[in-house]
Parts: structure tokens; sequence; C-alpha cells
């Protein structure tokens, strides 16, 4: 059993969800199990929350309100920073959890899920020492408020992560919020509410309440006493989210899909630029949003990158996520490991090269959702793996013959979250980048930056996330006019 799970089960909140400053037993009586990918077992049982759920909830973070967003940034800040100690404290349980809840290994668990997450609450609490509630126009003030109760509804693929992203920012702006995390992985967030707890957060400041989409989801977005919606998920999840507010006319943040391009220059140097994007494309085992998950190469150059990428994938080891000499585990869930294949055969049925992997597992794994690290190579733009997202291990490589053909691939896709640029001129990677309808652009793999305003242009959702434009996101704006006459 994994230590995660047990320190849950004889703690008592496996089977509770925190609301109002307690550990509360469920209105309803639904229950879900959670399933190790791994070994396709059933290592926990959850409960979903119903309707009295989301009330209670809500309710509490509405009570909570007005006391919360009235506190000093400094209050807010000491809490965050309770909050980072801790979790920094609990690194190993929770990346335990992350791996038994997900499959992610457990060194990129240690190195990558949980002190990403991390830096997130660093940030919120950092950005609270100089950011200017009231600022003065003329004889005007601008101040910047709370907008109040938040609904943070939270994907399966980097549940921590996302959780501190969202929850950081809200609190440090003076909002309460109403968690729901992903049902298919719930146990790091209810590790995230013992920290939370034991950091003193007060009553209905935070409130966690595990379910579905349908009903508990729905149920936040649509709610009268919630004045904001973020969201982290699949663009179908999205716009649901967004349909089920609209009628409250209420603020909905979406992070949603993503099909990155990854543009590789035709100074680039191949030896380091192909492997870096490579791993880029899999890492979180392809299952991040802003994966950049389209190489596009100058069509001269083609081979050669075909045979740096093999080589890449190569180096993965692709099994237990428990052993140290594993870099990818499986695929989270059935469904997900389900959809990979059906697109891996959909590249071979369309007439993509298939470069390395293809369907199924690797080899000697008998149990478990594993898929093979796959590239296909001269994918045409208007193929289904060029055009939709996979989130999975899998890379198309795709051949342009000019510079400007190359931008016009990279914007031909209904999604902007994110894109890589690559080449050795600075100026021309620069003017690349410029021109890529993308809400966060990497030149030449830069070092991740927990201060970068991370969202996506057109069907990747809207908003901003991380850094300081990720508290402005849970602010509303008030002009007081006459305040300095």
């Amino acid at each position: 059993m994994s230590h995660a799970v047990q320190h849950l089960r004889e703690s008592g909140h496996l089977g509770r969800f925190y609301i109002d400053g307690g550990w509360r037993e469920p209105d309803g009586q639904d229950r879900a199990c959670v399933i190790n990918p791994a070994t396709e077992t059933a290592i926990a049982e959850i409960p979903l929350g119903s309707s009295g759920d989301v009330e209670a909830a809500v309710s509490a973070a509405r009570r909570a309100f007005s006391g919360w967003s009235r506190t000093e940034p400094a209050t807010r800040a000491a809490l965050l920073s309770r909050v980072h100690a801790l979790l920094l404290e609990r690194a190993e349980l929770i990346a335990q959890a992350l791996t038994a809840e997900m499959g992610a290994a457990i060194t990129y668990a240690r190195r990558a899920q949980v002190p990403l997450a991390a830096e997130h609450l660093r940030v919120a609490r950092d950005n609270l020492a100089d950011f200017a509630f009231v600022s003065q126009r003329g004889s005007t003030a601008i101040l910047r408020e709370a907008i109040g109760v938040c609904s943070l509804i939270t994907p399966w693929n980097w549940p921590l992560y996302q959780i501190t992203a969202k929850v950081g920012p809200a609190l440090a702006a003076g909002c309460t919020v109403v968690l729901k995390p992903s049902e298919l992985s719930p146990l790091s967030a209810l590790l995230f509410a013992e920290l939370m707890d034991e950091a003193g957060c007060p009553p209905g400041v935070f409130n966690l309440v595990n379910g579905t989409g349908p009903v508990v989801g729905e149920g936040l977005a649509s709610h009268l006493e919630v004045d904001m919606v973020s969201i982290t998920g699949s663009t179908r999840a999205g716009v649901l989210v967004a349909q089920a507010a609209a009628p409250t006319v209420k603020r909905v943040a979406q992070e949603l899909g993503g099909k990155s391009p990854n543009i590789v220059l035709p100074d680039a140097d191949l030896a380091r630029c192909v492997p870096l994007g490579v791993a880029a494309a899999m890492r979180n085992l392809g299952q991040s949003c802003s994966a950049p998950t389209r190489m596009l190469v100058p069509r001269d150059r083609l081979r050669d990158v075909e045979a740096l990428a093999t080589a890449a994938a190569g180096e993965f080891v692709v099994g237990d996520p428990l052993l140290e000499a594993t870099t990818h585990g499986p695929i989270a869930n059935r469904a997900q490991f389900e959809r990979v294949q059906m697109m891996i055969e959909a590249g071979i049925g369309e007439g993509a090269k298939l470069v390395t992997g293809g369907p199924g597992g690797p080899a000697g794994i008998a149990s478990g959702f594993y898929a093979r690290p796959t590239i296909f190579s001269e994918v045409r733009r208007e193929m289904l793996i060029a055009q939709e997202e996979i989130f999975g291990p899998v890379l198309a490589i795709l051949p342009y013959d000019t510079v400007e053909e190359a931008v016009e691939i990279a914007n031909d896709t209904v999604y902007g979250l994110g894109a890589h640029v690559q080449g050795t001129e600075m100026d021309a990677v620069r003017e690349v980048a410029s021109r890529i309808r993308a809400g966060q652009v990497h030149l030449n793999a830069p070092d991740w930056d927990p201060n970068a305003p991370f969202g996506g242009y057109k069907r990747s959702g809207n908003g901003r996330e991380y850094g300081r434009e990720g508290m402005e996101e849970y602010l509303e704006t008030k002009a007081v006019l006459g305040f300095y006459s």
C-alpha cells in the first residue's frame, strides 16, 4: 500500500471533505475508486460530493470572504509562507501520492511535480511584498480588490502543481476558495488540504470537495454565490464550465488544451535542440497541455532530425514508476491510455511515417497503462495527429520549406497555448516568436520561470496564471473619483 494512502486512511481524511476549517463527512453516498495506473488496481475509495456538499463549501467561503479580503497583505503572505514550508517538509509523501494516483515516475515527482508546485506558493507570497492594491491617477484612486468566492477546478495530469497555481494567487488576492480536484487523482489534494489546516488557514478560506464535473464542477460554476471559476482541463470541459457560469455572469478563467509547435530554424544546432525538443514533448509522458508535440523542421534536414529524435526517445526508460531508473511511468488512466492508442493508430492510418514506438505497450510489461514513446515523421498539417491534442508520448515531425511556411503551420491550429523556437541567430529567433499566436513562447529551451504568465490564445482558453498576472486574475478594479482631492 502507498504510504500516502496509508497516511490518509489513518488520519480519517480519505473519506471526508475539508469545509469551514474542519474535516466533514460527505453529504452524499456516491463513491469512486482511485486506480493506480501502474497496476490497474484500486488503491483507495473516495466520496463524491453532492449538491449539499457544494452548498456547504460555498456558504463557508462566503462567510469567510469579508474578513479574509480585509486582512493585511502581510497576513496573507505569512499563511502562504507556512503552507510553502509544510509542502517542502512533506515533499516525499506527496511525491509518493502523485506516483500512486497518476503514475508519475517517482524521480519526476520529486524533481518537478512537487518542487515546481511549491514555487507557485512562493511566488504568490513574494508578489504581496510590493503589489499596489491602491494607486493614484490624478485625484482618482485605483483600487484592486478581491473578486470574491472562487471555485477552482483542477486536472489529473499535474494535480498538485495546478492546485498551487490557483490557490496561491487566489488567497494572496484576498479571495476565498472551493477546490474541486480531479476525482481521478485526489490524493495529493487531500494532503494539500492537510497542509492548509496545519498552517492555520482561517475557517472557510480554503475548502475542498471531491466529485465529478457534472455534479460538483457544474454546481460550483453555476452557483449564485460563486464570483469566479478558474478551470484547467480540456477545451470541452472549459466550454461546459463557461456555459454553466454564463447565467450568473461570473468571471471564468480557462487554461485548456494545446497543440504547441516547436520550430527548429535552419541554423539550429540539431544535436542540441532535437533531444531537448523530444524531452519537452514527452515530459510527464506527454500529459502536459503546453507540451511541444509538433516539431517543425527544415525539409532538407528531416533525416538527421529523425535519427536524433529516435536516439533521444531510445534513452527513455518506461516502466515501474517507483524504480529510480524509470524516466516515464504509465499513462494516468485507462480512458487516456485508450485515446493515445487510438491516435497512434490514426497516425499510421493517415500515412505518417512511424519512426519509433507505435501501438501497444513496451515489451515485457504485462499490466498497467503503459504506452510506447512514439514519433511520427513526414506528418502533414491536416493530419489528425497534427491537429488534435493527444496528451500522451506522441511527437509529430512536420517538414517545412521556408520559415514563412513554418510560422504558417505553427499557427494553423485552433489552439494557442505554448510554442518553442530554436535557432542560433537570436534576432531571427525573436522575430519568429513575435509572429506565433500563443500565450507563452520558449526560445532555445530556457529554464522554467514561475513568474512568467501562462495562458492561451484561441481555444486554449483565456486569462493568465503564474506570476503577478496570476494574482491579478483574482482581482476586480475599482475607481474612486475624488479620493485625493
